[in-house]
C-alpha cells in the first residue's frame, strides 16, 4: 500500500502538470519510455500547458491521475479513450474503443512503494466506467524495468509490435478487473 494520495488533476493545476512532465522527460530511462522531449516541452507556451491540464481535468476523453505525498506530485499517469475507427499514438487504427496508458512516470524515490499500482488502478476504474474493457499500453522492447513492472499489474503483450524513430514498441493489454 501506497502512502500516496492518488486524485484526478485539477483545472488550475497546469503548473503542476508541467512541472511533473518535465522531471518524467529528465528521467534516464525517457528517451525510450515517452515519445516528446525536454526540449519540445519547454518550447509549449502557458496555453498549451492550461489546455492539456484541462482536458486531463473534466474532459470525457482523457483524464489524468496524479500522485502526491506530503505535497509533492510524485507520479502520474494518463488515460486516453480511442473510440473505433480513430486512431492512437502511434497512428494505428483502432478496431474496439479502448483506452490507452500513456506518460507513465514515478519518482525514483517513490519506485517500489506500490504507487504505480494505485495510479493504474484509478487509470483503469476511470476507464471501465467510461464503457472501456481493462487498458492498452505501448512499452519499448528495451525499456525493462517498466515491462516488468506491466507484466506485475497484469499487462500482457498482445503480439502487436510497432516500428518507432527509437526502436520497437510491445503493445500489452490488462482487461478490466
Amino acid at each position: 500500500m501506497t502512502e500516496a494520495v492518488i486524485r484526478r488533476v485539477r483545472l488550475q493545476e497546469w503548473r503542476e502538470v508541467r512541472d511533473l512532465r518535465l522531471r518524467a522527460l529528465r528521467d534516464p530511462a525517457a528517451p525510450i519510455a515517452f515519445l516528446s522531449t525536454v526540449e519540445e516541452a519547454l518550447g509549449q507556451d502557458d496555453a498549451f500547458w492550461q489546455q492539456r491540464t484541462a482536458d486531463a481535468a473534466m474532459g470525457e476523453g482523457a483524464a489524468q491521475f496524479v500522485a502526491v505525498v506530503a505535497n509533492r506530485w510524485v507520479g502520474s499517469v494518463t488515460v486516453l479513450l480511442r473510440a473505433a475507427g480513430a486512431t492512437d499514438t502511434l497512428g494505428r487504427r483502432v478496431d474496439v474503443p479502448q483506452a490507452d496508458l500513456v506518460g507513465v512516470f514515478v519518482d525514483a524515490d517513490h519506485r517500489g512503494r506500490g504507487v504505480i499500482d494505485a495510479l493504474v488502478d484509478a487509470a483503469s476504474a476511470w476507464a471501465e466506467a467510461a464503457g472501456v474493457n481493462g487498458l492498452t499500453l505501448d512499452v519499448h522492447a528495451d525499456n525493462a524495468r517498466a515491462r516488468a513492472a506491466y507484466a506485475r499489474l497484469g499487462f500482457a503483450p498482445t503480439g502487436l509490435e510497432t516500428e518507432v524513430e527509437v526502436g520497437v514498441e510491445i503493445r500489452m493489454h490488462r482487461p478490466a478487473r
